[in-house]
């Protein structure tokens, strides 16, 4: 006999739990929507020639590559007649922004632009196996793609609908961290570091400077991938340290720093804290902090990390950034965006572990009950009553002991248990069981539905 259980690093959740990320996922979807995005889905699976183009980091060591069964039996027939082999390789996608790029190009003739997606879907990646990383995870995903341009009011939008989307999902405080790639990109360069190369491997070491410390991050940084020298460290971890203050905007701005990418980043954050500001997000809410960098290497202006505040073992639950040349490798067009993504699976898992995931009523209003055989009909037609009447419900299949249904109604979550046996159709009424506050009252039938609607909440 096989053992049932799950493959390491998927979360599988009872319906209960099921719920509470069901809403989540709502929360999230019409959060978006406010801010007048619109709706896409992308294949699980992309071309592996499209998801290795620019992916950046170490994503591409994580891809997973898959292939049938008779592709396979294909390619192994070419090679064995000394052909090469026609079928293309295909991978699961590892996030939604590289597939993002490719529908945009593929379906830009069709596009409106400025392009605004949200995109809600599982992603793929091989990550080792510990608890809280998962393989298979959901993504939540905001974007804004432009043609030829794509104003800097966007980059400020993008905080505004994560500060409106974490307030109604009600974890407590958070903060939206804030930067701009250019900056640091900017002072390496300044910094006699020429190769775009190790300026990316460099972004990849900052970006780790919370999880792993300044002493190995140092390490890294004057290890053979980067090369700088002990100095340059030591004057890059200063500035890194200098978005912490107040007044961190005019501070960057007085810097004798002559970097041309560096003055441009300057300019770009002033901008976009300015119309952060003006889009009311509250104060408080958004904070510079130089030394995110994001370990993406198609990130190339503002970037962004979310963290509850009460939390900050949970680590960033929602990140992302500009990008100016993502489609770059798709088409011709210049297609520049700027994007959000929520990490909902890890988040879900690390709120659930601090047990601080609040109980989701059952989406079944009330549960029909059926004691005897003869009383089959009429609960048939009560519960299409209340259906039509626009509340879901479930109904009995089959007679059993009034206990043992009430019992079932309450395990599963649902509140409401409408009772009709002989002695309710003698008093020509129902009974409606409220299974939480463990009341029960007299109903006329016409009248049920009104009565489980305006029962009180809590």
């Amino acid at each position: 006999m096989i053992q049932p259980r799950t493959v390491p690093g998927t979360l599988e959740l009872l319906p209960r739990e099921q719920l509470a990320f069901q809403k989540m996922i709502d929360t999230i979807r019409a959060g978006y929507e406010r801010f007048g995005f619109m709706p896409i889905e992308t294949p699980v699976f992309e071309l592996s020639e499209v998801l290795l183009t620019k992916s950046g980091g170490e994503t591409e060591k994580q891809l997973y590559f898959a292939q049938s069964t008779g592709a396979l039996e294909q390619v192994e027939a070419a090679r064995a007649r000394g052909e090469a082999a026609k079928n293309p390789e295909l991978a699961l996608r590892f996030d939604l922004t590289v597939p993002l790029a490719r529908y945009v190009a593929q379906y830009e003739n069709q596009l409106a632009f400025p392009f605004r997606r949200y995109q809600i879907q599982r992603v793929y990646r091989g990550e080792r196996n510990q608890k809280g990383r998962y393989r298979e995870f959901y993504q939540c995903d905001i974007d804004v793609v432009g043609k030829d341009t794509l104003p800097l009011m966007y980059d400020a939008e993008m905080p505004a609908v994560i500060s409106e989307v974490f307030r109604a999902l009600d974890f407590g405080p958070f903060t939206i961290r804030i930067n701009n790639r250019k900056l640091l990109n900017g002072l390496l360069r300044g910094g006699g570091i020429d190769s775009p190369e190790k300026r990316a491997a460099a972004l990849r070491e900052i970006d780790k400077l919370e999880k792993i410390g300044e002493a190995k991050v140092t390490e890294a940084l004057q290890g053979p991938e980067v090369g700088m020298s002990a100095a340059a460290v030591g004057r890059l971890l200063e500035f890194l340290k200098l978005g912490r203050a107040s007044d961190a905007v005019a501070q960057l701005e007085k810097l004798p720093e002559t970097d041309e990418l560096f003055r441009t980043g300057v300019t770009e954050l002033k901008s976009v804290l300015e119309a952060i500001a003006a889009l009311g997000v509250p104060s408080g809410t958004v904070e510079l902090d130089l030394s995110i960098a994001r370990g993406l290497d198609y990130y190339t202006g503002t970037i962004y990390e979310t963290v509850l505040n009460n939390f900050p073992g949970i680590g960033s639950v929602c990140s992302g950034g500009r990008y100016d040349d993502l489609a770059g490798h798709y088409t011709k067009s210049k297609l520049p965006g700027v994007g959000l993504s929520i990490g909902l699976t890890r988040l879900f898992f690390q709120l659930r572990e601090a047990q601080l995931l609040k109980p989701v009523d059952h989406p079944t209003a009330a549960y029909v009950t059926l004691t005897e055989p003869e009383l089959a009909a009429d609960a048939r037609a009560i519960a299409t009553e209340l259906r039509r009447s626009g509340l879901n419900v479930e109904l009995a299949a089959e007679p059993q002991k009034l206990p043992k249904q009430l019992k079932y109604a309450d395990r599963v979550g649902i509140r409401f248990a409408v009772i009709y046996t002989h002695h309710e159709r003698e008093r020509g009424c129902v009974a409606l069981k409220d299974l939480r506050a463990n009341t029960q009252r007299d109903v006329q039938r016409s009248e049920l539905a009104q009565a489980i609607r305006s029962a009180p909440t809590g």
